[in-house]
């Protein structure tokens, strides 16, 4: 197995006890460490701490929710500066709850990226709707996103009504402002003002740097005093292969179109490293529902897989750091998003 950092986690599996239970063992381990160099300097830090004070460390969640394609998974990116969680245009394509870590002087940002919120037609879309509901669990601080030039209607007031019986501070996120008029913008605000009380306000655009920092100001604002919960280098807890398989079906989702996405699972079977050639090898496979999105996934002579491959594999060496190969298999699975037992060998849907 093989990472290029530590904020790459390769385990398999993730845990999905509450947030802060999940961190407290990083937590835990950091702090015996340090216990011993704490009690050497606590003298003579002691004498300093009269005359000089520093601000106190901020740490703490913030859960991203909304209703799909409202941006949470770009604002999230964007944040981190890197590329964690898959975007497309396509509905539902966040189907895993994970924490991005955003790690400074003075806090530490734990972001929960969750599906969107949406009327479920499987039992998959009722594992995403519980996994993102239960992400609201154990947080510091919610950030509900609503698209700038989206009207504001029946799923955004349910997702706001979920919001209500939380105490915690609840930041209102209008996003995409970049494609939508000042009017657009106060309409949506006065719109969400009407529905609940909310402790802040950005508007946001992905591609705009400040605006995506005032939010990150924002959020820090509202969180504890607390300590760190995570390494300093860790950006994700999401296991490897999971993103590997990610970044796999996002080439998928912006190939094909109606059905297709929603029918493709992805699965890593084998991952390994060989220092000597700075290569990682990757053997993953794709499910479908039938065999007619086989033929579509696989292509003329094997064309399409192949245009996939090259694509994902673009996005992996920048991920690992080293030379990918990628071998890709599809199989089908019928009518897999509607069994409980293959969502959740897959994955999706954690918490459900």
């Amino acid at each position: 197995m093989h990472a290029s950092t530590n904020s790459l986690p390769s385990t398999s599996h993730v845990s999905d006890t509450g947030h802060k239970a999940h961190a407290c063992t990083f937590h835990q381990e950091k702090e015996e460490q340090s216990m011993q160099h704490d009690a050497s300097c606590h003298e003579e830090n002691t004498s300093q701490s009269y005359t000089q004070q520093t601000p106190a460390f901020r740490s703490g969640f913030v859960c991203f929710i909304g209703r799909p394609n409202v941006g949470k998974s770009t604002l999230l990116n964007t944040i981190m500066g890197t590329k964690l969680a898959i975007t497309s245009p396509t509905a539902q394509t966040t189907r895993h709850r994970f924490r991005a870590v955003l790690t400074t002087d003075c806090f530490q940002m734990i972001m929960v990226d969750t599906p969107g919120l949406h009327k479920p037609h499987d039992v998959l879309g009722e594992h995403l709707n519980t996994s993102a509901l239960k992400a609201l669990e154990d947080v510091d601080c919610i950030a509900l996103l609503l698209d700038a030039h989206q009207e504001c209607g029946r799923g955004d007031k349910w997702v706001i009504d979920q919001l209500k019986n939380i105490s915690v501070p609840k930041v209102l996120v209008i996003s995409k402002a970049d494609c939508a008029t000042e009017e657009e913008i106060s309409h949506q605000i006065e719109a969400a003002r009407a529905l609940a009380n909310w402790d802040d306000i950005a508007v946001v655009s992905s591609f705009d740097k400040d605006s995506v920092d005032r939010f990150v100001h924002c959020v820090q604002d509202h969180l504890p005093e607390g300590p760190r919960w995570f390494p300093d280098d860790m950006k994700t807890d999401q296991a490897i292969e999971v993103i590997v398989a990610e970044f796999i079906r996002e080439k998928i989702l912006r190939s094909f179109r109606d059905e297709v996405p929603h029918a493709i699972g992805v699965m890593v079977e084998e991952m390994s490293f060989s220092k000597k050639k700075n290569l990682t090898s990757l053997y993953a496979i794709i499910y479908v529902e039938r065999a007619s999105q086989k033929g579509m996934i696989v292509g003329a002579g094997g064309s399409a897989i192949k245009r996939i491959g090259i694509e994902a594999r673009g996005d992996l060496e920048r991920l690992l750091g080293t030379r990918v190969f990628l071998d890709l298999r599809v199989k089908i699975k019928k009518n897999w998003r509607r069994d409980a037992s293959c969502i959740e060998r897959f994955g999706y849907g954690e918490g459900a």
